[in-house]
């Protein structure tokens, strides 16, 4: 049960550029996986912190423009 409630106030107050990208149909659930793991390899890396758009964008798995529309959903004020 807590964690329904968890999961509901997430979804309203605390969307994800990946879930979001995934809605739209722009990525798939397993490219938000595969870029998360990057991100995380690049940190225990030391290298410079990747976000998720910028690794969708290098790996040419999504357009600007796509992210574009994916951070105004994220970014909207209600």
């Amino acid at each position: 049960m807590a964690n329904e409630v968890d999961k509901e106030l997430s979804q309203k107050y605390c969307p994800r550029f990946g879930q979001i990208a995934v809605d739209k149909g722009y990525v798939t659930s397993e490219q938000v996986k595969q870029a998360i793991s990057e991100q995380i390899d690049d940190d225990m890396a030391n290298r410079p912190h990747r976000l998720i758009g910028r690794i969708f964008l290098d790996n040419g798995a999504m357009t600007p423009q796509q992210i574009e529309i994916v951070l105004n959903e994220l970014f909207k004020r209600e």
